[in-house]
């Protein structure tokens, strides 16, 4: 079953920042990019868990804050040589409001 939850308004998250929802069990972090895009992915790196919402963006990939691990954002795989893939989430924003919502 899906179901899709508002867990933002796009004015709260900076370009090249992000922001930290838990939806149901699930802690999600939730990318603004330079080029307008949003993206939402499981806010754990799948080396060592360290949370990407605090990791650095460069480009569509944030940057593990633990081991640097570089992980794209829209399909959540780990750049080589590292190997592993976290969750990606559909992800819409309402133009006329700026509300987030994710599909889960």
């Amino acid at each position: 079953m899906t179901m899709r939850v508002q867990v933002a308004k796009l004015a709260d998250i900076d370009v090249k920042s992000s922001r930290k929802v838990k939806v149901q069990d699930t802690e999600i972090a939730i990318f603004r990019l330079t080029d307008g895009s949003v993206l939402a992915v499981e806010n754990k790196c799948p080396h060592k868990g360290g949370q990407l919402s605090e990791g650095m963006v460069c480009g569509g990939a944030v940057h593990c804050p633990l081991h640097d691990w570089k992980i794209d954002l829209r399909s959540g795989r780990a750049q080589a040589p590292d190997e592993g893939c976290i969750t990606t989430f559909d992800l819409e924003v309402d133009g006329e409001s700026g509300n987030i919502y994710i599909t889960i």
